[in-house]
């Protein structure tokens, strides 16, 4: 016999349908959970009847979804899965290198089985810890993820959740990490059902829909529950939570502070690191600050200033979010301070933003940036990549700027060899009025960013979704091979000489000349050296005596008196006397 468990308190009676069986009435318990026990052997199919409807309605917890969202369950077996990763013991996030993968177009056949063929690229590339985008059961075959519905579920076009084990599993024999993003702060179309079992919305809304609702005690448990799942369950080494400022909590401690005194405990009970990285747009250093101190206990957590003032400095654009960014001089701030707005003015948000981190007291390596992640290409109207949008010069100045910060370096996939394939928002909502409805609402949310909504794509043409699958026979090209090649240098040298990933940010300094486009990045002995312009220049190479090696360069690089001489648009990575 199999128990199952239901919150729902909103119901009057409830009954438990497995297969074809005649219904099981449901015992109704304490605060709205209801039970019943049932023959429902793995793979079995079941589902609810709520009152006195005879529409089977999911399972919230549900293991597998093989009809969609709105199907009948699947009875899983979370332990008939071999695993072969006994003697795995995890990676710290200190010194890490982040590759972030989306598994529907990482690979042409675009499931976990195809994505382990792939890793051994990513080996080689010298990626200790792969970030894989949301992989729940979402409505329709392809999305980007974001859309979560079955939160215990794993999407099956993508493989199902066997799969998923296959794909950590041959990670971990490969000495690859996996970070799992996962939803908490919304769910997708179709989750309507929800709020017939329970009040697991509360009015209010963020940018995506209604709110969570966190005051109920059943619903915060519901999301711990399933971080632990994946932790413990899937043997995943670490979670990325999406927009965590979407999470209005009223309670206290917050929900990150409960979710990451659980993870801590189940870290030491599995004897590994678990880090949780928080996607926040508050830039507020609470987010890492230890819960003693009042702070939430993450690990981690995105840092899209590093990532604004890169892409403003090497693009020109300055449209949208960007309005603040783009100098030299903010690229400096952000290097030591993390933040650039930490206390100061947002045009963009039109109020003061974020708070001072206390750089004696917080490493570098606990922010998270990027030159490309899947926000910042795929939430452009036409979803350009950064090699669209800048001279091939700065695409690989950007490059060794980003692996010689004293940040964790993420990579978007097919960053490294400077992929030409777009990845754009696309959906396959099954339901006209949503699939009508899609573009239009993409439209209205980029017109404060100034993008060219001309050039997007329709996200509910099949199309869309094969035309962003990553096209890795680009790697026989000598020009993308050569951009591989470059990173491939770059990671193994970041891995090679310490101060490179130090994250020390009282260590770190900036020289930089705002009119002549150039800059020097001081990493220890090491001098990241970058001419910005359109033509040769000096670049002097203060509180030195001299270049001792070249380790790195883009293009034409010497050593003169003083400093260092670069053709146009290059950067140099160099070891002082």
């Amino acid at each position: 016999m199999t128990d199952f468990h239901l919150w729902a308190p909103r119901a009057h009676c409830m009954r438990l349908r497995v297969g074809q069986n005649d219904d099981v009435p449901m015992t109704r318990g304490d605060d709205g959970w209801w039970s019943a026990s049932a023959a429902a052997p793995d793979g079995a199919d079941y589902g609810y009847l709520l009152d006195d409807s005879d529409d089977l309605l999911p399972d919230p917890r549900s293991r597998r979804q093989p009809y969609g969202i709105q199907g009948a369950s699947r009875v899983y077996d979370q332990d008939r899965f071999s695993w072969t990763d006994h003697g795995w013991t995890g990676r710290d996030l200190a010194g890490a290198v982040i590759y972030e993968l989306h598994i529907g177009t990482f690979s042409r056949g675009g499931t976990f089985d195809d994505a382990i063929a792939l890793l051994d690229h990513l080996v080689e590339l010298g990626i200790t810890h792969v970030e894989v985008l949301p992989i729940n059961a979402v409505n329709g075959v392809w999305n980007w993820g974001y859309d979560s519905v079955g939160w215990y579920a794993v999407h099956e076009p993508l493989g199902g959740p066997d799969a998923f084990k296959r794909f950590v599993d041959a990670c971990h024999a490969r000495g690859l990490a996996v970070v799992l993003d996962v939803v908490y702060n919304h769910v997708g179309p179709g989750a309507e059902f929800l709020s017939d079992f329970a009040p697991y919305l509360t009015s209010g809304r963020s940018t995506w829909g209604e709110l969570i609702n966190l005051a109920e005690p059943p619903v915060r448990r519901f999301i711990i529950d399933n971080a632990l799942m994946w932790l413990r369950d899937y043997h995943v080494d670490g979670l990325r939570l999406d927009a965590v400022h979407a999470l209005i909590d009223p309670r206290r401690p917050h929900l990150l502070a409960e979710l990451s005194a659980e993870v801590e405990g189940l870290s030491d009970e599995v004897g590994r690191p678990l880090p949780l990285i928080a996607e926040s747009d508050l830039n507020d250093p609470v987010m890492i600050e230890p819960r003693a101190d009042g702070g939430y206990g993450m690990d981690a957590q995105w840092d899209d200033d590093v990532h604004h003032a890169l892409h403003a400095m090497l693009t020109g654009e300055r449209q949208g979010y960007y309005c603040d960014f783009g100098s030299l001089a903010v690229f400096a701030k952000v290097c030591r301070a993390a933040f650039m707005h930490d206390g100061t003015y947002s045009t963009f948000r039109g109020r003061v933003h974020g708070r001072p981190i206390d750089p004696e007291r917080t490493a570098g390596f606990r922010f998270v940036v990027c030159l490309q992640n899947h926000d910042q290409v795929g939430n452009r109207a036409a979803g350009e990549r950064l090699p669209e949008l800048t001279s091939p010069g700065r695409v690989r100045i950007g490059a060794v700027l980003l692996l010689s910060l004293p940040f964790t370096p993420m990579l978007f996939m097919g960053e490294e060899w400077a992929a030409s394939t777009r990845w754009p928002f696309f959906t396959s909502h099954p339901q006209p009025e949503l699939a009508a409805a899609t573009g239009p609402g993409r439209i209205e949310e980029f017109a404060e960013h100034g993008w060219d909504v001309a050039a997007m794509p329709d996200p509910q043409d099949p199309a869309t979704f094969a035309d962003a699958k990553l096209d890795w026979t680009e790697l026989d090209d000598a020009g993308h091979a050569g951009m591989l090649e470059l990173y491939r240098r770059l990671i193994a040298l970041r891995a090679a000489e310490p101060e490179l990933s130090d994250g020390d940010l009282t260590a770190v300094a900036v020289d930089y000349d705002e009119q002549r486009s150039w800059l020097v990045l001081h990493r220890g002995t090491l001098r990241v050296v970058v001419n910005l312009a359109d033509q040769t220049q000096r670049v002097p190479l203060t509180g030195t005596s001299g270049v001792a090696q070249t380790l790195v360069a883009t293009g034409d690089a010497t050593a003169v008196d003083g400093g260092l001489e670069l053709a146009r648009e290059v950067a140099a990575i160099v070891r002082t006397t």
